[in-house]
């Protein structure tokens, strides 16, 4: 997913913030599903961020133009594990890898059925 760097990303120098690192990362992890007509809220439940191992590299500016890959690294029976990268241009600016637990609207862990963890593959 391609994400452009707008004036509301960044700090007063214009570089962005360190926390919107993250925000791209949500965003394709979003899109992802979006792209597939779907929400990331599926069959009574939604996924929630459980552990952030995050590494920068590179700083992005204003105008910057990046792309976000997003890779399946492992599938648990209630999570599973992403790894995201952020590029500008031919170079790693930002890696994250992400544990996403699956939870039901009252905030308990689920078990993420055989269903789900196909479309899980299917999406990253």
């Amino acid at each position: 997913m391609q994400i452009r760097v707008y004036y509301e990303d960044t700090d007063t120098g214009g570089v962005v913030y360190h926390s919107n690192y993250l925000n791209f990362c949500e965003r394709a992890r979003s899109d992802a599903f979006f792209r597939k007509g779907l929400t990331p809220v599926l069959e009574g439940g939604h996924f929630v961020a459980r552990k952030v191992m995050a590494d920068f590299f590179f700083s992005a500016k204003l105008g910057d133009l990046l792309d976000v890959k997003s890779t399946l690294l492992k599938m648990n029976g209630a999570s599973f594990v992403l790894l995201q990268t952020i590029h500008k241009g031919d170079e790693k600016i930002f890696e994250l890898q992400i544990t996403l637990a699956y939870i039901t609207f009252e905030g308990r862990p689920q078990k993420i059925n055989a269903r789900t963890k196909e479309l899980l593959g299917s999406l990253f």
